[in-house]
């Protein structure tokens, strides 16, 4: 499943904030950097038409919120964490689907690899 092609997307990527998420001891102690995508699906024509940043998503708004979803209570999975990011930017009414990416570089992972990632599709019911 993707954005539907009927809706705009609007896309902010690599939003980085430190979280304390993983099922290992070290991980919740020490904590490690996430990174985040969001790529919001919603109709943009209103606020194309009027050029009024009420008329759709605040990106600047949204990046902040996920930071704070990262940064706050820890989860033992990034299932969760993405999750937890797609329920704030659905909250907001515009919004009508999402695809989350949580990105976790330093998994604790003991071969070499250069990301782990989880990517998730959640629309409006």
């Amino acid at each position: 499943m993707s954005i539907d092609p009927a809706l705009d997307r609007l896309a902010v990527r690599g939003i980085r904030a430190r979280g304390q998420h993983g099922v290992f001891e070290h991980e919740r102690r020490d904590g490690q950097e996430f990174g985040v995508d969001v790529v919001l699906g919603l109709d943009t024509r209103a606020a194309g038409r009027a050029d009024d940043l009420a008329e759709t998503v605040d990106y600047g708004r949204v990046s902040q919120q996920v930071c704070t979803v990262v940064e706050a209570d820890p989860v033992d999975l990034i299932e969760t964490l993405a999750q937890r990011v797609a329920d704030v930017c659905l909250a907001d009414p515009l919004v009508r689907e999402v695809e989350v990416t949580v990105h976790k570089p330093q998994a604790p992972i003991e071969v070499p690899f250069d990301d782990v990632t989880l990517t998730i599709h959640r629309r409006r019911p």
